[in-house]
Protein backbone atom coordinates (compact mmCIF):
# COMPACT_ATOMS: atom_id res chain seq x y z
CA UNK A 1 0.00 0.00 0.00
CA UNK A 2 1.48 3.36 -0.90
CA UNK A 3 1.56 6.44 1.42
CA UNK A 4 -0.90 9.14 1.40
CA UNK A 5 -0.70 12.89 0.10
CA UNK A 6 -2.23 15.53 1.46
CA UNK A 7 -1.89 19.59 0.17
CA UNK A 8 -0.12 21.91 2.98
CA UNK A 9 -1.54 25.62 2.75
CA UNK A 10 0.79 28.31 4.35
CA UNK A 11 -1.05 31.28 5.39
CA UNK A 12 1.84 33.72 5.43
CA UNK A 13 1.91 33.53 1.69
CA UNK A 14 -1.14 31.78 0.07
CA UNK A 15 1.14 28.99 -1.26
CA UNK A 16 0.24 25.57 -1.05
CA UNK A 17 2.46 22.36 -1.51
CA UNK A 18 1.71 18.47 -1.60
CA UNK A 19 3.63 16.32 1.41
CA UNK A 20 3.73 12.90 1.32
CA UNK A 21 2.53 11.43 5.17
CA UNK A 22 6.29 9.61 5.12
CA UNK A 23 7.64 13.58 4.79
CA UNK A 24 8.22 16.14 7.09
CA UNK A 25 6.66 19.47 6.62
CA UNK A 26 9.92 20.99 6.14
CA UNK A 27 11.25 18.71 3.17
CA UNK A 28 7.16 19.65 1.45
CA UNK A 29 8.38 23.27 1.80
CA UNK A 30 11.89 22.68 0.40
CA UNK A 31 9.76 21.60 -2.88
CA UNK A 32 8.62 25.08 -3.20
CA UNK A 33 11.97 25.58 -4.90
CA UNK A 34 12.57 29.21 -3.85
CA UNK A 35 14.35 31.84 -1.28
CA UNK A 36 13.53 32.19 2.46
CA UNK A 37 12.37 28.55 3.37
CA UNK A 38 13.29 28.27 6.69
CA UNK A 39 16.10 25.55 6.64
CA UNK A 40 18.06 25.10 9.23
CA UNK A 41 19.92 21.39 11.01
CA UNK A 42 16.97 19.88 9.23
CA UNK A 43 17.30 17.27 12.91
CA UNK A 44 15.15 18.92 15.33
CA UNK A 45 17.78 20.92 17.40
CA UNK A 46 18.18 24.23 15.77
CA UNK A 47 14.40 25.83 16.00
CA UNK A 48 14.80 27.39 12.82
CA UNK A 49 11.77 25.43 10.81
CA UNK A 50 9.19 26.34 14.06
CA UNK A 51 5.71 26.96 12.36
CA UNK A 52 2.10 27.00 14.00
CA UNK A 53 -0.48 24.03 13.05
CA UNK A 54 -3.57 26.06 12.54
CA UNK A 55 -5.63 22.77 11.07
CA UNK A 56 -5.39 19.93 10.53
CA UNK A 57 -3.82 16.20 11.53
CA UNK A 58 -0.43 15.29 12.16
CA UNK A 59 2.02 13.23 13.90
CA UNK A 60 5.62 14.52 15.10
CA UNK A 61 8.54 12.89 16.27
CA UNK A 62 11.03 14.16 18.89
CA UNK A 63 12.35 17.66 18.71
CA UNK A 64 14.16 19.87 20.96
CA UNK A 65 12.46 21.55 24.18
CA UNK A 66 14.94 24.31 24.13
CA UNK A 67 12.62 25.55 20.99
CA UNK A 68 9.42 24.00 21.83
CA UNK A 69 8.06 23.71 24.62
CA UNK A 70 5.72 20.85 25.76
CA UNK A 71 2.55 23.58 25.72
CA UNK A 72 3.25 25.07 22.56
CA UNK A 73 3.76 21.68 20.93
CA UNK A 74 0.05 20.42 22.52
CA UNK A 75 -1.09 24.07 20.87
CA UNK A 76 -0.31 23.44 17.47
CA UNK A 77 3.73 24.92 17.52
CA UNK A 78 6.22 22.71 16.18
CA UNK A 79 9.11 22.40 14.05
CA UNK A 80 8.42 21.41 10.73
CA UNK A 81 11.50 19.00 10.36
CA UNK A 82 9.69 16.71 12.45
CA UNK A 83 6.09 16.93 11.52
CA UNK A 84 4.26 14.25 9.05
CA UNK A 85 0.91 15.52 7.63
CA UNK A 86 -1.90 12.90 8.50
CA UNK A 87 -4.55 15.40 6.77
CA UNK A 88 -4.91 18.45 4.74
CA UNK A 89 -2.75 21.15 6.89
CA UNK A 90 -2.34 24.99 7.29
CA UNK A 91 0.20 26.80 8.87
CA UNK A 92 2.28 29.73 10.17
CA UNK A 93 6.00 30.12 9.93
CA UNK A 94 6.60 31.86 12.98
CA UNK A 95 10.15 32.77 14.37
CA UNK A 96 13.27 34.68 13.11
CA UNK A 97 12.92 33.74 9.52
CA UNK A 98 8.89 34.99 9.16
CA UNK A 99 10.27 38.22 7.24
CA UNK A 100 12.55 36.73 5.14
CA UNK A 101 9.99 33.50 3.84
CA UNK A 102 7.25 36.43 3.40
CA UNK A 103 10.26 38.29 1.39
CA UNK A 104 10.76 35.60 -1.16
CA UNK A 105 7.18 34.41 -1.33
CA UNK A 106 6.39 33.70 -5.46
CA UNK A 107 5.17 36.87 -6.94
CA UNK A 108 2.22 34.76 -8.50
CA UNK A 109 1.39 33.77 -4.91
CA UNK A 110 1.49 37.74 -3.43
CA UNK A 111 -1.99 39.16 -2.92
CA UNK A 112 -1.50 42.30 -4.72
CA UNK A 113 -4.12 44.88 -5.28
CA UNK A 114 -5.59 44.71 -8.89
CA UNK A 115 -4.28 47.49 -11.35
CA UNK A 116 -7.23 50.16 -11.83
CA UNK A 117 -8.04 50.43 -15.74
CA UNK A 118 -7.50 53.81 -16.53
CA UNK A 119 -9.22 54.84 -19.91
CA UNK A 120 -6.69 55.35 -22.79
CA UNK A 121 -5.81 59.00 -24.02
CA UNK A 122 -6.98 59.72 -27.54
CA UNK A 123 -4.96 58.83 -30.24
CA UNK A 124 -3.23 56.05 -28.53
CA UNK A 125 -4.00 52.67 -30.21
CA UNK A 126 -5.54 49.65 -28.76
CA UNK A 127 -3.93 46.53 -28.94
CA UNK A 128 -5.48 43.59 -31.24
CA UNK A 129 -8.21 41.82 -29.71
CA UNK A 130 -9.35 44.06 -26.59
CA UNK A 131 -12.85 44.53 -28.72
CA UNK A 132 -11.95 48.31 -29.69
CA UNK A 133 -10.80 49.80 -33.05
CA UNK A 134 -7.68 51.32 -33.62
CA UNK A 135 -8.38 55.10 -34.63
Amino acid sequence: MGSRSFTVSISNTGEEFVCSEEDNLLKGMEQLSRKGIPVGCRGGGCGVCKVQIDAGEFRTIKMSRAYVTHEEEASGVVLACRVFPQSDVALTVLGKMVKKFELYALPARRAAPAPASAPQPAGVASQPGDGQEAP
